[in-house]
Order: C-alpha cells, then sequence, then structure tokens
C-alpha cells in the first residue's frame, strides 16, 4: 500500500475502505438515475447503466492511481440533462452526435488541463454567473424529476385538440397548426394515480432518509420506492436474470462526427455557431462543476495548501478529462468528480485507496444490470427533485444587493428550466453581465475571454 502512502497520511487500510463504502453508497444512485436521463434521448437503459459504471470505475481509478486522493468520478447530474434535454431534444441532434460532442468536449479538456488554460478560462467567468449555473441546474433537473414522476404535467389540450379535429394527418399542415396553438400550461398531476402516488411515497422516503442522514440513503429510497412500486403494480420483477442480453453493443462506439455538419436543414454557420455554444456549454458547466468539487471537497480534507490551491490539481482535472473522452466512447454522458466524495472524507478517507474501493464497487454494481428494468420514473424521480435542492446552495454565495451581479445570475438561473436548456441560462448570464458592465463603462473588469463568450453566443442566437 505503499502506492497510496498511508503512514504520510495519517490513515489505515480500514479506514480508507470504510470511505470507499460510505462513499460508494452515497452516489450509487447514479447507476439507476443516468440511464433513466439518458433513456429519455433514445439510449438503451441497459448499455447506459453498464457504460455508466464502467465510466465510473475507469475515471475513480484513474482518480486513484494518478493523483492519489479519494474522489469518485461518474457521470455528472446535470451533464446529462444538458445532453438529453438541450443537446438530443432541443438542439436536435442525435445521440450518437451527442456522444461525439462529448467526446470533443473531452479532447479539449485534456488540452487545456495539459497547457494550463483551464485557469484562464476560470478566472474570466463572473463568480455570480459560475455560482448560479449548479443552481440553475438544479433547478432543471427538479421540473425533470416532477415532471417523470408526474406530480407536474404539461397540459397539452391545445395540441390534442388540433390532432384530433385534423381533417388530414398531413405533417406540414399539422405542424404549421400546432406552431399557431395557444400556449401549453405547466399543472399539478393527477396525485389519485398509482405511478404519482408511489413517487409522492417516494419523495416522503427519501426526505426522511436524507433528514436522518442515513449513509446512502438516495440509493436506499430508490430500492423502497420499487418495492412499493411493486405492490402498487406499476412495476414487476423480471422473468430472467440472465445477464446474456446486457451488453455495450448498443451504444459502444457509436458517436456520430460526421452527423454534426448535417446542413440539410441549416446553414453551415448555423450549424457551427451551434455546435460551438454546445461544445462550450457542456465545458463550462464541466470546468466549473469539476473545480468547484475539488476544491470543495479538498478544503473539508485539509488538502489545499497555504495559499489555498490543490496539489496534484492538474492530475486530478486530467483524470476528470480522460475519463469524460472514454465515457463517451463506452456511451454515457459527461464524467465529472462527485461532491458525495465528501461524505467518504468524513468517513477518514484521505488516499487514493477510498477511491480504489468505489472503482472496485462500480465494476462490481454491473451485475445488478438484470435487475435495472424493474426500477420505475416513480422511483427515480424523488432522486432527481433531492439532487435539485442539494445543487441550490450556491445560490448563497450570489450578492443580490448588487444588480450587476444579481441579473446575469438570476437569469442564468431561471432560463435554464423556462426554456428547458442550460445553454441558454449561460449564454444569457454571460450576455447581460458584459452588457451591464459596458453600459457602465466597466470595460477593464471584463477580460477578452469574456467578450469572446458574448459575441458568440449572440451570434448564436442571431443566426
Amino acid at each position: 500500500m505503499d502506492l497510496f502512502k498511508l503512514r504520510e497520511n495519517q490513515t489505515t487500510v480500514r479506514t480508507e475502505v470504510v470511505a470507499g463504502l460510505t462513499t460508494f453508497f452515497t452516489m450509487a444512485y447514479i447507476i439507476f438515475v443516468n440511464p433513466s436521463i439518458l433513456q429519455q434521448a433514445g439510449m438503451d437503459f441497459n448499455a447506459v447503466l453498464i457504460a455508466t459504471c464502467v465510466a465510473a470505475a475507469v475515471g475513480t481509478l484513474m482518480m486513484a492511481l494518478v493523483a492519489n486522493y479519494p474522489f469518485a468520478q461518474a457521470p455528472g447530474m446535470g451533464l446529462n440533462a444538458f445532453f438529453t434535454f438541450t443537446v438530443v431534444l432541443q438542439n436536435g441532434f442525435t445521440w450518437q452526435q451527442g456522444l461525439a460532442i462529448v467526446f470533443i468536449s473531452g479532447v479539449l479538456f485534456i488540452i487545456l488541463t495539459v497547457t494550463g488554460a483551464r485557469s484562464v478560462i476560470v478566472r474570466a467567468l463572473p463568480a455570480a454567473v459560475r455560482y448560479a449555473i449548479p443552481a440553475g441546474i438544479g433547478l432543471f433537473i427538479t421540473l425533470i424529476g416532477l415532471n417523470n414522476a408526474g406530480i407536474v404535467r404539461m397540459n397539452q389540450g391545445p395540441i390534442i385538440d388540433i390532432i384530433l379535429g385534423a381533417e388530414t394527418l398531413e405533417a406540414e399542415a399539422l405542424i404549421g397548426q400546432i406552431q399557431q396553438a395557444p400556449p401549453q400550461i405547466l399543472e399539478m398531476g393527477n396525485l389519485g394515480s398509482p405511478s404519482v402516488l408511489v413517487a409522492c411515497i417516494g419523495l416522503i422516503i427519501i426526505g426522511v432518509l436524507y433528514a436522518l442522514r442515513v449513509p446512502g440513503g438516495i440509493l436506499f429510497s430508490i430500492v423502497l420506492t420499487t418495492v412499493v412500486g411493486l405492490l402498487f403494480g406499476i412495476t414487476q420483477l423480471p422473468e430472467s436474470m440472465s445477464m446474456a442480453n446486457v451488453n455495450l453493443s448498443e451504444t459502444w462506439f457509436q458517436l456520430d462526427f460526421a452527423g454534426l455538419f448535417n446542413t440539410k436543414t441549416h446553414s453551415i454557420g448555423q450549424v457551427i455557431a451551434t455546435l460551438l455554444v454546445v461544445i462550450i456549454s457542456f465545458s463550462m458547466v464541466d470546468l466549473f462543476d469539476t473545480i468547484g468539487t475539488l476544491i470543495g471537497t479538498a478544503d473539508k480534507a485539509g488538502f489545499l495548501d497555504e495559499q489555498g490551491n490543490l496539489p496534484r490539481m492538474k492530475r486530478s482535472l486530467l483524470a476528470d478529462a480522460l475519463a469524460t473522452t472514454f465515457g463517451a466512447l463506452l456511451g454515457t454522458s459527461t464524467v465529472t468528480t462527485y461532491i458525495e466524495s465528501n461524505a467518504g472524507i468524513v468517513a477518514g478517507g484521505r488516499t487514493g485507496l477510498t477511491a480504489l474501493v468505489v472503482a472496485i464497487l462500480f465494476l462490481l454494481s454491473i451485475f445488478l444490470a438484470p435487475l435495472a428494468g424493474v426500477v420505475p420514473a416513480a422511483a427515480t424521480a424523488p432522486a432527481l427533485i433531492l439532487v435539485g435542492m442539494l445543487m441550490m446552495q450556491s445560490i448563497q454565495k450570489i450578492n443580490f444587493n448588487n444588480f450587476d451581479e444579481a441579473l446575469p445570475a438570476f437569469l442564468t438561473m431561471v432560463l435554464m428550466p423556462f426554456t428547458y436548456s442550460i445553454a441558454n441560462g449561460i449564454a444569457a448570464g454571460i450576455i447581460f453581465y458584459v452588457l451591464i458592465k459596458v453600459v457602465k463603462g466597466k470595460f477593464s473588469e471584463i477580460p477578452i475571454a469574456l467578450y469572446l463568450l458574448a459575441g458568440l453566443f449572440v451570434l448564436k442566437f442571431i443566426l
């Protein structure tokens, strides 16, 4: 165990193993939640589950061996929502093209990390927007969770009336009528529906477990809610537990780079602008999520030096970037460092041995795949809602008494759920931050990189 320098870090094998178990059970909910989100982009649930486990294992293993820190990695919450609801469902990319974008952003991260350019980007983004991004994603994820649970639903009445009353189902005519239909509204779902009842029970379960600080409470709530779902008849046990049909073939190496430059419906300028905005948005969300998580968890563990810097930071970021590129090849969205690593640190984890234990447990979790189909959306939806709430904590760091910060931060947060797009929120925050500073003549407070980003986002909206 000299590799992990246990004695130097004043820890033991037993402590590190217990810490690894603690971290794993705290973040293992991603095994079921990530596939449930990416499935909505058209991806195969079981293949994504395996990709999630393998990508998490490889990323965490690299963190253990390369950086020797007790940080665990897995496909990130918020980043998977961005992949599904912004990249695929809103921007019209296929999930195969989405994976190509994730791969490109991973390669970009590797270059930025090796060259040290990541720190330049971090300094360029305003703190208010940086703190607003996770809060906005939290609101977005919460909306997705409420919708998946059926607690909140979209009233599609006007569109349904048009379809039912149409004399012909000719596509162009229908599209024109639907685009002119009265606005759909969000409303309360049918609380008497069995699936909605199960989701509400799940929300109570997860709230109680989290309030009592039960280790692995989110994972246990998914299991318990699934049992409730079995009792309510909204799901059922599989007929067989065979691993025969469980493989990565549906997502492995399915990246479509050529399709990213499809000009059949848009000009090449529109395609390139959209692609750049998506890649930059992906990169920025991952960049600040990863750095924020690393610094936050490192501070709790006492890893930071006297200047507040994390030793071996570049190694940690490199492990993150490599895991993202590898995860894209497997078939999952961006891999990032998890804030849940704090649980293992509190339990005494101080070295990469903690991360090694987590990596091994993620690999063993592949054998849960035959049971994955049992987990209903009503069981994972409460987890999305709770994670969304936890991501809102960063809002405390925003100074709403300063209008220069308040408006960009506010627009960043609210436009994510209201436009169903994380990229739109980031773009609005940056554009209005630059606009306010320019109007007030504070040109020197805006880094050149921020001018370039704002210009790119404006160009994207104009084209």
